[in-house]
């Protein structure tokens, strides 16, 4: 750019010392006189303004592949321009969040709240003292996505009556629905700053400040093919709580035809178990109790960062289920995962969620037996009961398929407590095949289930391929039916734990009684006990019962929900294993 205004410039001068043919000659101080003079100040100060702004090596972050030497990589320029390093600082600014849908939303609020804190950022609890609102957002369901839309209305609100002797209000929208609708977002809802997909996280000061400081919206819902967070140590939203949860995969391959889910979150990948073990032993020092391994499809896990170490072997579902991609190859599997957090925190419960059937080999089935710390509970999604549905769904497998892997898991794991998610009313559904799911329902009879209607959602294979030609009156009967059977089969199951006695973490008060605690079994099933000073396990003085107790408490009532019981003394997870061995 600046060669060629040279050029120009000499061209311009030649132009004007040459005489032309024909043209009459005069004398230098005449042409001197006649001459246009220049205006040296004034270009001098346009050439200040070039130079002072970008130039054209400003907008490449990399050289020419063909200049780079052997083995070098290319440079990444992550300046932004026009913006330092200070501007991404929040100077103090208060976010406060806004959690909804799964779990998986809880733990990314934690890694979104670790890289804001670092940059000078504080959490507040109340909406009208932020600076920053950040709604951690669901796509799953329509319901989720008008929740959200309700909220950026009051918040819309909120931001036009915000003082003018204040900072501005940056609205947030994080999660599934910001990447699902992206720009759309904006269209619909001007309101709102920043837009961040699952996999930008790490870009939030930049957005922040970008749309700080140029009062223009911010977005970015690029999804990432190697993304984890794993350099990222999350910030407990609830420091007090004795449970916590660990991304250890994100993204999920399975491309059920109902699922939004690989498109909000992309592909899988897993994070490497050694960062993921150093959570787990970081949390257990902080006196967490209780960890929850989390990823869209979690017992997919594969830890590829020591490939060339190991030797390869394929991932091969549960027989009877397939998948629509190919094997994979090599890395640490969920089993080993498992074993190696279970070593690592003896005195800590472990949970998993959310799995797919296809991928509870053996092996993972041995660890949870055989380690007494990796509760006796699975998550087995059903989704339906009827395989005509299943393979509109593209679910892998077939109604007697999964009617034996439930078999064989109780044959290893006799008292396993059991969860699932059932989906009424999807495309094509007919009332006989509906009627299959309710007897699967009854015939495996749930601890827990999660029952939904079905709602389309764009993107989807469902939405290109099917209909959505189930009435919305039918759908909710038949979710109402599912509910009925689910809670008459669970009713009978935890009849059965009725004088039992069982461990329970204690987690706080019950919300209906201040003088009764509340934890939770082996299945996940809450136990409701009251507070009362108890021996400890030595036989020592009594203490009253506290948050992150280990009780042990004899199960008195049950219904389809809770769980009732006396406590009879304070406990460890190895004292308890070692007295119901004795004892059985």
């Amino acid at each position: 750019m600046k060669r060629s205004y040279r050029a120009l410039i000499r061209h311009m001068r030649h132009a004007s010392t040459t005489v032309p043919k024909g043209a009459t000659t005069v004398t230098a101080s005449a042409a001197e006189e006649n001459a246009i003079k220049p205006e040296p100040v004034a270009r001098a100060t346009f050439l200040e303004r070039i130079q002072r702004g970008p130039g054209l090596q400003d907008f490449f972050a990399v050289k020419p592949t063909a200049k780079l030497k052997l083995n070098e990589e290319e440079p990444v320029d992550t300046s932004v321009p026009y913006l330092n390093a200070v501007d991404f600082n929040g100077q103090g600014r208060k976010v406060h969040f806004e959690v909804y849908g799964c779990q998986m939303n809880t733990n990314d609020t934690e890694v979104v709240w670790s890289i804001l804190q670092k940059e000078g950022y504080q959490r507040c609890q109340e909406p009208e003292q932020a600076d920053v609102i950040m709604l951690v957002t669901c796509a799953v369901r329509d319901g989720a996505e008008q929740r959200i839309w309700n909220r950026l209305k009051h918040l819309r609100a909120m931001k036009s009556k915000r003082s003018p002797r204040r900072h501005p209000l940056q609205l947030t929208l994080l999660g599934c629905m910001a990447e699902r609708l992206k720009e759309r977002l904006l269209e619909q809802e001007q309101c709102v700053d920043v837009i961040a997909g699952p996999d930008s996280y790490k870009d939030l000061p930049r957005l922040l400040a970008v749309s700080r400081h140029y009062g223009n919206s911010a977005i970015n819902v690029l999804l990432s093919l190697d993304e984890t967070y794993a350099d990222v140590m999350p910030v407990r939203l609830n420091s007090e709580s004795p449970t916590a949860f660990v991304s250890i995969m994100r993204g999920c391959d399975n491309m059920c035809t109902y699922c939004i889910v690989p498109f909000t979150r992309g592909r899988e990948r897993s994070r490497p178990l050694k960062s993921i073990v150093n959570e787990v032993k970081a949390l257990a020092e902080q006196g967490v109790k209780e960890v929850t391994l989390l990823g869209q499809n979690v017992n997919s896990y594969r830890d590829r960062s020591a490939l060339e170490t190991r030797e390869a072997t394929n991932a091969t579902p549960v027989p009877g289920f397939s998948t629509v991609y190919k094997p994979k190859k090599g890395g640490t599997p969920f089993a080993e995962l498992l074993e190696a957090v279970a070593e690592a925190v003896p005195e800590m419960l472990i949970r998993f969620t959310s799995p797919h059937p296809k991928d509870f080999s053996d092996e993972v089935l041995r660890v949870i037996r055989d380690r007494p710390n990796v509760c006796k509970q699975l998550h087995l999604p059903a989704q339906s009961g009827n395989t005509q549905v299943l393979e509109r769904m593209r679910r892998g497998y077939s109604r007697e398929a999964y009617l034996e892997l439930v078999q064989h898991i109780r044959e290893l794991l006799p008292n396993v407590g059991l969860s699932s998610d059932f989906i009424c009313g999807f495309c094509g559904e007919t009332e006989a095949e509906f009627q299959d799911t309710v007897t699967l329902i009854q015939q495996v009879q749930y601890n827990v289930a999660y029952l939904f209607a079905y709602s389309m959602r764009e993107k989807t294979t469902a939405h290109r391929r099917y209909k959505d030609d189930v009435p919305l009156n039918v759908k909710n009967e038949r979710l109402k039916r599912m509910v009925l059977a689910f809670r008459e089969e669970a009713t009978k199951l935890h009849r059965r734990m009725e004088g039992q006695e069982q461990l329970i973490l204690i987690e706080g008060k019950s919300k209906r009684s201040d003088t009764h605690w509340f934890g939770r079994n082996d299945a996940n099933i809450k136990v409701i006990v009251p507070a009362m000073e108890l021996p400890a396990e030595q036989g020592g003085a009594t203490k009253p019962m506290a948050v992150g107790d280990f009780v042990v408490a004899r199960i008195e009532e049950s219904n389809s929900q809770v769980l009732k019981g006396t406590p009879l003394q304070i406990s460890s997870i190895g004292s308890f294993h070692k007295r119901t061995e004795f004892t059985q």
